[in-house]
């Protein structure tokens, strides 16, 4: 099974392919490359978020990760967090589990009829929590994608790591008896 396609300047890097210069030009001008002259906050985003969308934005183009048409997926990733963030801090303030009563029917002895009595309390689980988790789990699962997809994960750096050159010349083992 063959692997993802990669960038001509990373297989060039690694070495293991030998390319004509023919061959690698005609490579370089069929990818496709995106301008990133235009990386600027969308207008929907608050302002804490478009300050950090800036933060996070001048860190990807300094790697090169991110271009004009990224801008909306760093927004929705930015707009997750946010949300992750909100529903977290309500599941802290709501409890996990609540005391409701415990009836059972008994007759009345003056009266004869059945009556509900409350004869003590039991823990469950607080459904409210269990729906407010349910919304955090969606939001992390968009805030693990989208920070897959920029290179913000250790798994997808990993993916990303571009091998350093070679050096052209290789070190004279003897170059050291020279002198």
């Amino acid at each position: 099974m063959a692997g993802q396609k990669q960038p001509i300047d990373l297989v060039v890097m690694k070495g293991k392919k030998h390319l004509t210069k023919a061959e690698i030009e005609a490579r370089k001008n069929s990818e496709v490359t995106a301008p990133n002259d235009k990386v600027k906050p969308p207008a929907y985003l608050t302002a804490d978020l478009k300050k950090k969308f800036r933060k996070l934005a001048k860190e990807l183009l300094e790697i090169k990760l991110i271009a004009n048409v990224d801008c909306d997926a760093l927004a929705r990733l930015l707009i997750a967090q946010e949300q992750y963030l909100e529903i977290t801090e309500q599941i802290r303030e709501t409890p996990l589990m609540l005391d409701v009563p415990v009836y059972e029917t008994k007759k009345n002895p003056d009266t004869g009829k059945d009556e509900r009595v409350q004869v003590g309390t039991k823990q469950v689980v607080n459904g409210e929590r269990e729906r407010l988790m349910i919304i955090q789990d969606r939001c992390m699962k968009q805030c693990r994608q989208g920070a897959s997809d920029f290179g913000m994960t250790v798994s997808s750096r990993c993916r990303l790591a571009v091998p350093k050159p070679k050096d052209e010349k290789p070190e004279n083992k003897f170059a050291k008896y020279a002198n």
